[in-house]
């Protein structure tokens, strides 16, 4: 299990809020989970971002929020999971990566659209 990064870096949280803004999250994941707030997919992508945002650790954080965002989709909507890499390799800069930075970015701006269109999902309007 790792261990909270300890140190500021250019994304993410300072690094005494990690706790808290992981625990915010966490609370808010199981509000739109209880009250439907979202579909399930943009539930997994919006619980993906935020964890991303936050950057509790100093490396893996996109594959652990990732991975986490597919165990919720399973475990809490019995759901399948996302096919984040559509047959790329994230860790490596191919236009795959560039999208999905470009789609984490815009949601960092409260636009869903790119990320949501990312995994394959047309975002929901209302």
């Amino acid at each position: 299990m790792g261990t909270f990064r300890k140190t500021g870096k250019n994304i993410g949280v300072d690094p005494i809020q990690i706790g808290v803004q992981l625990r915010g999250l966490m609370d808010d994941a199981q509000y739109w989970a209880a009250h439907d707030t979202y579909s399930p997919i943009e539930a997994a992508v919006r619980l993906h971002h935020k964890l991303v945002f936050i950057h509790p650790f100093s490396n893996g954080n996109g594959r652990h929020a990732r991975i986490l965002a597919d165990v919720v989709l399973g475990k809490v909507y019995a759901a399948d999971p996302i096919d984040w890499t559509a047959g790329s390799d994230l860790q490596k800069m191919n236009e795959r990566r560039s999208a999905y930075i470009a789609a984490l970015k815009a949601a960092g701006a409260h636009d869903f659209g790119p990320l949501l269109g990312f995994v394959g999902q047309a975002a929901e309007t209302g």
